[in-house]
C-alpha cells in the first residue's frame, strides 16, 4: 500500500559536523508553523515511522524523523557513539535545525519518541530545558531487561578491558509486535542495526536512573504510552518516572497485551490515537510553563537542599560512613594529595581549587600521593568542571569571532572570575582579536592570582583584574556599561537563594550593551551532591559545601527575567554542568 504522505529525504549537520539523515513529511497545503519530530527506538531508523505518520493524520503539521548516528542511512559505526551525551547533543542539533530551517518556533514543536529514543528525548528535555510544546514517550527504555544476573556490573568490567565492545540484541521481531506484517518487515529490513555498543547500554542505564530520580525537573506536558506485555523494558520504572514528573499536564496509558513496539502493534491505532489527541490538545491552548523564580522556596531542589542542610544522626550508618570519609580526607588525604590539601585549606569550591582542577596535573607526596591525587582529579565532578571550562571557552571564542567580524568591540566582563584562566585562555587562542576586559572577584587571593596570570599571558595592557562583589548593588552599579560579553561562571551554583541572583543578573544586564551577550553556567544535576555536602568544605568559613541545584529551566527563567534571550547551550555527557549563551534583548527591562 502506498503511503498517504510520502517522505522527502534530507540531511542536517550536527554539532560536530556529522551529516545525519532525516525524512520529512511536509503538508501538501503549504507551509506550516507546527511540527512533530519523531525519534525511533534503538536498532531502527526513520523509515519505520511511515505507518505511524499516516495513522496520526496530522495533515497541517510538518513531521520529521531522523536516522540516529550509527543507524539507518546516517554515518557512524553501527550501534555506536562515544557516549550517550553525543546522541543527546544530536537531538538538540536536530530539533534546532528543524526550527531554523523550516521557520517553526520551538514553542510549536512536539516530540514523539519510542524506547531508547524516548530516553534520549527525555534526557534532552531534562538537561537543555527546551521550550517545546509537548512530549510523547512510547515504552521509554528507562531500564532495559537484560535477564543476566549482575549484567550492568559485568558490562562495566568488560569496558575496563575492551572500551569499544558490542553486544547483539536478544530481541527478535516476534517479541516486539504481534503484527505478522510488521514482524516480516523488521526481519527483512537491511537498515536495522542488530548490535549496540556496551558503553551505550551502561550509559542508558545511568540516564534512566537519573531521569527517574530527577523527573520533577521535567515540566513539559508529557504523555507516556507503555506496553502491558513488554519483555524488553521495565514497566515499574516507567511508572515511577511518570509519578515523579514535574509536568502539570501528564497522562500515562498502559495497553494490555502489547509487546515492546507500542506504535507497531496490531492495535496501534490506540496509542497513536492517544498521541494525536494529546498533541492537538496541547496546541489548542497557549503554551505555559511553571514560574520558577521562587523555586528556592518551594521545589524539589529546595526540599533536597533542606535535607542536606540537616546533619545525619551521629550513629546512623550513613553518618558513620561520611564521618570516616571526612577523617580520611583531612588526615591521610591532605598529607599525601596536593589537591585534597588545597581543598581542605581553601575550600573545595574556591577559585584556587578550580584553577588546580583546570590544570589537571596530579601532585602529591610520594607516588602514592600522586596516585591519590589522580583519583581525586578524575572524580566525575572535576571531569565535568573541566568540560565546563572547555565549553565556556568554545562559546566565548565563537562570540568573540562574531563580534569582531561584525566590526563591534570585544569587551569582556566577568563578575566572579576566580583566577580568570578560562577567559584568558580563550583570549590567548585568538591573538588577532584585540579583546579587552574587566575581571573581578570577591576573594583578594583570587584577584592577586588573576593579576599574575594576566601578566604571565602578556595581557596587562588590555585586561584589568579588580576586587568586586557580584551581589553588592553598589559594586554592580559602579560597573562601566560598555561590555559586549558578560560572563558569570560557577558562581550562582554556590548560593541557594534566588533573590541575590536576580539582583546580580539585573546589575550585570545594566553593564552589558543592548544586543550584547551573556555566558552563564548551571548545575541542574550532580550524582555526588550528597557526598559533597557531607564530606567537603566550602571557601566560606570552612562550612559544609552544600549546594541547591537549579534546574536548567529555573536558571533560564532567571536569565530571561534580566532581559536576555537564550540562544545556545552546551552540556557535559552526564548533564552535570551546562554553559549557556544568551543575547541581551534590545528592549531590555533594565535598559
Amino acid at each position: 500500500m502506498n503511503p498517504i504522505r510520502p517522505a522527502s529525504e534530507h540531511s542536517f549537520r550536527s554539532w560536530d559536523g556529522a551529516e545525519l539523515f532525516y525524512r520529512a513529511w511536509l503538508p501538501t497545503a503549504g507551509a506550516t508553523t507546527r511540527a512533530v519530530i519523531l525519534f525511533h527506538r534503538g536498532h531502527e531508523h526513520s523509515g519505520r515511522w511511515q505507518d505511524a505518520v499516516d495513522q496520526l493524520g496530522l495533515a497541517d503539521f510538518a513531521l520529521f524523523a531522523w536516522d540516529a548516528r550509527g543507524h539507518g542511512r546516517s554515518p557512524g559505526e553501527r550501534g555506536y557513539a562515544e557516549h550517550l551525551g553525543v546522541l543527546t547533543r544530536d537531538v538538540d542539533a536536530f530539533v534546532n535545525h528543524i526550527s531554523h530551517c523550516y521557520g517553526i518556533p520551538l514553542a510549536n514543536v512536539a516530540v514523539l519518541a519510542h524506547s531508547v529514543g524516548s530516553v534520549l528525548v527525555a534526557h534532552w528535555v531534562h538537561d537543555y530545558a527546551p521550550p517545546i510544546r509537548v512530549m510523547v514517550l512510547g515504552s521509554p527504555a528507562l531500564r532495559v531487561r537484560l535477564y543476566v544476573p549482575f549484567a550492568i556490573p559485568g558490562l562495566r568490567l568488560l569496558l575496563k578491558f575492551k572500551p569499544k565492545a558490542f553486544v547483539n540484541s536478544y530481541v527478535k521481531a516476534r517479541l516486539l509486535t504481534h503484527d505478522p506484517a510488521k514482524i516480516a518487515s523488521y526481519d527483512a529490513d537491511p537498515l536495522i542495526t542488530r548490535c549496540i555498543a556496551v558503553n551505550l547500554l551502561v550509559d542508558l542505564f545511568e540516564a534512566g536512573r537519573k531521569l527517574v530520580a530527577d523527573a520533577a525537573a521535567i515540566t513539559v506536558p508529557t504523555l507516556v504510552l507503555t506496553s502491558g506485555a513488554d519483555w524488553v523494558v521495565d514497566q515499574d520504572v516507567q511508572r515511577q518516572f511518570f509519578e515523579r514528573l514535574g509536568s502539570l499536564v501528564k497522562e500515562m496509558h498502559v495497553y494490555p497485551g502489547f509487546f515492546h513496539d507500542t506504535f507497531n502493534e496490531k492495535d496501534n491505532h490506540l496509542p497513536l490515537g492517544a498521541a494525536r489527541r494529546f498533541i492537538l490538545d496541547a496546541f489548542a491552548q497557549p503554551r505555559r510553563e511553571p514560574a520558577l523564580l521562587a523555586a528556592d522556596r518551594n521545589s524539589a531542589t529546595q526540599r533536597e537542599y533542606e535535607i542536606l542542610v540537616n546533619p545525619l544522626p551521629l550513629w546512623s550508618f550513613k553518618g558513620i560512613g561520611y564521618a570516616l570519609t571526612r577523617f580520611v580526607l583531612r588526615s591521610f588525604g591532605a598529607r599525601l594529595s596536593a589537591g585534597v590539601a588545597l581543598g581542605v585549606r581553601t575550600g573545595f569550591d574556591s577559585g584556587a581549587t578550580l584553577d588546580y582542577v583546570y590544570r589537571n596535573q596530579a601532585q602529591g607526596w610520594t607516588a602514592l600521593g600522586r596516585m591519590i591525587d589522580r583519583q581525586y582529579l578524575n572524580a566525575i565532578g572535576w571531569r565535568g568542571i573541566r568540560l565546563r571550562k572547555r565549553h565556556l571557552e568554545q562559546l566565548l571564542r565563537q562570540v568573540m569571532v562574531e563580534l569582531h567580524a561584525a566590526g563591534r568591540p570585544v569587551h569582556l566582563l566577568d563578575l566572579a572570575a576566580g583566577h580568570g584562566r578560562y577567559v584568558l585562555d580563550a583570549v590567548r587562542d585568538l591573538p588577532d582579536i584585540p579583546a579587552t576586559g574587566l575581571l573581578r572577584d570577591f576573594s583578594a587571593a583570587n584577584v592577586t592570582a588573576g593579576r599574575h596570570l594576566i601578566a604571565e599571558y602578556g595581557l596587562a595592557q588590555r585586561f584589568v583584574f579588580e576586587p568586586g562583589d557580584a551581589f553588592d548593588p553598589a559594586s554592580l552599579a559602579a560597573l562601566p556599561h560598555a561590555a559586549t560579553i558578560g560572563i558569570v561562571s560557577g558562581l550562582y551554583e554556590l548560593f541557594p537563594a534566588n533573590d541575590p541572583v536576580r539582583a546580580s543578573l539585573a546589575g550585570l544586564a545594566q553593564a552589558i550593551a543592548p544586543d550584547g551577550y551573556l555566558l552563564y553556567t548551571g548545575q541542574p544535576w550532580h550524582p555526588q551532591i550528597e557526598f559533597i555536602a557531607r564530606t567537603l568544605t566550602s571557601h566560606r568559613n570552612g562550612a559544609p559545601w552544600i549546594m541547591r541545584r537549579r534546574t536548567q529551566q529555573e536558571m533560564d527563567q532567571l536569565v530571561a527575567e534580566a532581559g536576555f534571550e537564550k540562544i545556545a547551550q552546551e552540556a557535559d555527557s552526564w548533564g552535570i554542568f551546562t554553559v549557556s549563551l544568551a543575547r541581551r534583548r534590545v528592549e531590555s527591562p533594565h535598559a
